[in-house]
């Protein structure tokens, strides 16, 4: 039961009314008109912007305009009092009946509550992690792992067939140096010297067990023949195996990705170059055309090789300038590839596409959304989320360095520490878009200041009232049947109301938060929830009667706990969308 979604039904029936009575022009686009929770919870239950976004295509003033409505919806019996703020903005206050009637509903479907038809079952494509397979995932990619797996499971709860998708970067330069630092550590392997690893390859430990395992399938047979012959060798080998670290690392967050998308596939798979394929298309549609570009603002034109070059026209998708498809040595360009790579989301039927990115790749975001654009001749679109960096902290001290990589801490460091629950939580407990201090030593800490334990301590409070109510009333039925037909209007009290009211807001959270692709709405959702819970369970040892379970009132007890079952359903539901657990007991 969606309170937000049935009163937007009742606001487009008000307004059709007074269109049929002339009161308002006909065909009003209502496609603008919402209605939410009020920024002040003092104001009432639900408020609307209908007059506020009509007004002008209705050519009246807003506020006359939302008298109009206040006079319709007086008349629902659901509604005890509906006003006009500021210039237009109509608030509304539900009978507490409703509310109830919203509780009961979460008790008879608490799985359910909050899932909505919002997707209607399209195909939403989620590109995240694709760090390139060189190593282990750092911190940074932390961050955008969770975020992009909160976000997809977000999306599938609220109707979209989502597919999670990794793109391995194994085709430019970098796997070349890959190969290069692993081939030394398979003569290492082989007993040689190698000494310090030179500048320019990575000296991470983590490629031992490469050079270990390029030793056992090659034997010294690879130590003479030239690099030409034995780096393609090496660099398969590496990518494999540093691919099974970055499946491992990602499995310890609980995170698995339906599609592994490869890069040199694109030039090197069974259906040839799909890149020259892709450049050919948009040059047969005029996107594509040979030209100089001036230089980038801020270098000076020395620096600037000025050539006549292929190049894109991603000025008529909305970019800043046009874009080079290929390098002076003939080879494509990283943009070129990833043309080709998200003309072939297009091809497997994704029309919404979301890439998450690190904050480095601002300048992209525009090239890549034009270049969406074009390859589906704008029928498709790309939403690029950018996270920003994590700052790993200790006891409020910055933490840099790590044995296993040499140079930064590994994603799998920080899961073993603290905990694939405390680090999903709280690197989704911030904006995407906001820098992000991680403490190791506070996200432990079982206190209020630390978030996710504040709200799987709620969900296993919940728990544990059961358990309590149990032992007081043995053999008495507590199940989710017998609480649909508790006389819920014995919940009246200012701190019981606040915690139905912010439940009946979950629904709405979602499909905002689902809407914006900003999952950390559900994170900061939950928090408010678990406080206000907590809350009413400290107001509990004040007042005996508002105590959730009463020894000599079971009615009451059957009220309470239809309430506590219901919060608990909605924390599960929230925390399982975040890829956390909902815990029944914390020790």
């Amino acid at each position: 039961m969606n309170i937000f979604g049935l009163f937007e039904k009742r606001v487009a029936d008000a307004l059709g009314r007074l269109a049929e009575g002339a009161k308002i022009p006909s065909g009003l686009d209502v496609s603008r008109v919402v209605v939410e929770p009020p920024r002040d919870p003092s104001h009432g239950d639900l408020a609307t912007n209908a007059a506020m976004v009509l007004a002008k295509e209705a050519r009246m003033n807003p506020r006359a305009l939302a008298e109009l409505l206040v006079a319709d919806l007086q008349d629902d019996p659901r509604v005890t009092k509906v006003e006009i703020a500021g210039p237009g903005f109509i608030n509304i206050r539900l009978a507490p009946s409703v509310l109830h009637e919203v509780l009961r509903a979460v008790v008879v479907d608490s799985n359910g509550f909050g899932r909505s038809g919002q997707g209607a079952g399209s195909s939403v494509n989620v590109e995240y992690v694709s760090a390139n397979p060189t190593g282990p995932m750092h911190v940074g990619h932390c961050r955008g792992a969770v975020f992009g797996d909160a976000l997809a499971g977000l999306l599938d709860f609220s109707g979209y067939k989502v597919a999670r998708e990794y793109y391995i970067n194994d085709a430019g330069a970098q796997v070349d140096v890959l190969a290069r630092s692993a081939y030394l550590r398979y003569k290492e392997a082989l007993g040689q010297e190698i000494g310090a690893i030179p500048e320019g390859l990575y000296p991470g430990d983590y490629l031992k067990p490469v050079g270990e395992r390029l030793a056992k399938d090659y034997g010294p047979g690879l130590l003479d023949k030239p690099e030409s012959e034995w780096l393609p060798l090496v660099r398969e080998t590496s990518i494999d195996a540093m691919m099974d670290m970055i499946r491992a690392d990602l499995a310890a967050l609980n995170i698995h990705h339906n599609v592994f998308f490869s890069e040199r596939s694109l030039q090197k798979g069974p259906e040839g170059d799909q890149v020259a394929k892709m450049i050919e298309e948009l040059k047969a549609r005029d996107l594509v055309y040979m030209g100089r570009l001036p230089p980038p603002k801020g270098q000076k034109d020395e620096d600037w090789e000025d050539r006549e070059q292929l190049l894109f026209r991603a000025t008529a998708y909305g970019d800043e300038v046009d874009r080079p498809l290929m390098k002076s040595d003939g080879s494509y360009t990283y943009f070129a590839s990833d043309i080709a790579y998200h003309r072939s989301k297009y091809e497997r039927g994704f029309l919404s596409m979301i890439d998450v990115l690190g904050a480095d790749h601002g300048g992209y975001v525009k090239r890549m959304q034009a270049a969406v654009r074009a390859v589906s001749d704008n029928k498709a679109e790309l939403d690029v989320k950018l996270c920003q960096l994590v700052k790993l902290l200790r006891g409020g001290e910055p933490v840099k360095m790590s044995k296993r990589s040499g140079d930064f801490v590994t994603l799998r460091e920080v899961v073993d520490e603290v905990g694939r629950d405390a680090t999903r939580f709280m690197m989704i407990f911030r904006k995407n878009d906001a820098p992000l201090d991680f403490d190791l030593a506070k996200v432990v800490e079982q206190s209020k200041d630390n978030p996710v334990f504040y709200v799987q301590y709620a969900h296993a409070r919940c728990a544990s009232v059961f358990r309590q109510a149990a032992e007081a009333f043995p053999g008495a039925d507590f199940s989710a049947a017998q609480l649909e037909r508790a006389d819920l209007s014995i919940l009246s009290d200012e701190a019981e109301m606040d915690i139905i009211h912010r439940i009946a807001q979950f629904p709405r959270t979602i499909e905002a938060a689902a809407e914006a692709h900003e999952p950390h709405r559900v994170a900061f959702y939950l928090y408010d929830l678990a406080s206000a819970f907590h809350s009413l369970w400290n107001k509990g040892k004040d007042l005996p009667q508002l105590r959730f379970v009463n020894l000599t009132d079971e009615d009451s007890t059957q009220a309470r706990l239809a309430l506590v079952h219901a919060l608990k359903g909605v924390l599960a539901s929230g925390l399982a969308i975040l890829g956390v657990t909902a815990p029944d007991e914390m020790r």
